[in-house]
């Protein structure tokens, strides 16, 4: 018989490796998932926002001509843009209010989508789906989030 015939423990080999494969990658902590998606929302947004700030004018003329936010003035949408981008790359990094700072940029790329770039949807369901998965499990045990967390039931 053959390893691909044989039987281990009642299941056939091939069976019982692509189990033995599961459980590993079952393994793999959240945690290295987190910082993985945190690192790369964070490049994403900071270099958007380096790209807005190298010229002011042009940023406020994309939110004139192209973005054009509905019921918000260009100047002020591109003030929103721009502070968003700015703020959440570091808070991302650190891991602090991780959670806030992911539904905020959900938020963000839910109106990039809906009414900027709606034909760019396979690239915005990426950057949902890691900021999704930070709100609901937050920064993963490598962040601030952590660490104050424990300080806090440590002192309560």
């Amino acid at each position: 018989m053959t390893a691909l015939t044989e039987r281990e423990g009642g299941s056939f080999a091939p069976i019982a490796l692509l189990r033995m494969i599961i459980a590993l990658f079952e393994r793999i902590p959240y945690g290295l998932l987190a910082i993985v998606a945190r690192v790369a929302l964070a490049q994403v947004f900071w270099s958007s926002a380096q790209t807005h700030l190298a010229n002011w004018d042009t940023t406020l003329a994309l939110f004139s001509d192209q973005y054009q936010v509905p019921l918000l003035p260009p100047d002020f949408a591109a003030d929103l843009a721009v502070t968003m981008e700015v703020l959440t790359p570091p808070l991302l990094l650190l891991g602090l209010a991780t959670r806030f700072a992911a539904l905020g940029l959900f938020g963000m790329t839910m109106v990039i989508e809906i009414f900027v770039y709606p034909q760019a949807w396979p690239t915005h369901i990426q950057w949902a789906a890691m900021e999704l998965m930070l709100v609901a499990r937050g920064a993963g045990l490598i962040s601030l989030d952590t660490l104050i967390g424990a300080r806090a039931r440590r002192w309560s």
